[in-house]
């Protein structure tokens, strides 16, 4: 948890930026029955009723300190998928020297994945470009990422959206928006907090 702490601590440097990653699923629910659209007065009304259509995967990265974030969404949350983010990451930040990334401690998430997707040699290359800080177990909340993504709920997602192109129109808009007003997160959780509040640990 310390590590995760100091590493939250760091300055803004654009050749060490610190990026914090993570993922969450989507229920696909289209309506079952017209809804009635808003009124003066009144809100826009639904039908309780509904239908499943499967679900697809949010990837979210975010770097807390420069405003700027990444989102993909795909079907599945497999390794080869995790791999291809971490690499459409590398690439947003091809200048940086060290890309320090927090994430969850996920099977699916790390150094493996790289290699049981990519050749050998891109697979090296991709890892050296990141320096992978894990949150312990049970302690995601370490992670800045969740913020952004109850952001991207709150605003973006909290509603039925029937497919996956619905999702990915509508999460491009909401990230190009974010991105354009330079919406930063400013955590102020420190290691000495954690020593005080987190004491019986």
């Amino acid at each position: 948890m310390e590590r995760v702490l100091d590493v939250h601590k760091r300055p803004f440097d654009p050749q060490h930026p610190v990026v914090c990653m993570d993922e969450s699923p989507k229920q696909l629910i289209p309506e079952t029955r017209d809804s009635i659209p808003c009124t003066p007065g009144y809100p826009a009304r639904h039908d309780y009723e509904y239908r499943r259509c499967g679900t697809c995967n949010i990837f979210i990265a975010c770097e807390p300190l420069a405003g700027k974030r990444l989102v993909k969404i795909t079907h599945r949350k497999t390794k080869q998928d995790c791999a291809e983010f971490l690499r459409d990451i590398a690439a947003q930040y091809e200048d940086a020297d060290t890309i320090t990334l927090v994430m969850d401690n996920l099977n699916t998430q790390g150094p493996g994945s790289l290699y049981e997707t990519f050749a050998p040699e891109l697979a090296k290359s991709l890892w050296n470009q990141f320096e992978f800080v894990y949150t312990p177990k049970h302690e995601s909340w370490l992670n800045i990422t969740e913020i952004e993504l109850s952001v991207l709920t709150s605003q973006c997602l909290d509603r039925r959206m029937d497919s996956i192109e619905v999702v990915r129109r509508e999460v491009k808009a909401w990230e190009e928006s974010r991105n354009n007003k330079d919406s930063r997160i400013n955590w102020q959780f420190t290691t000495e907090d954690a020593r005080v509040k987190l004491s019986r640990l």
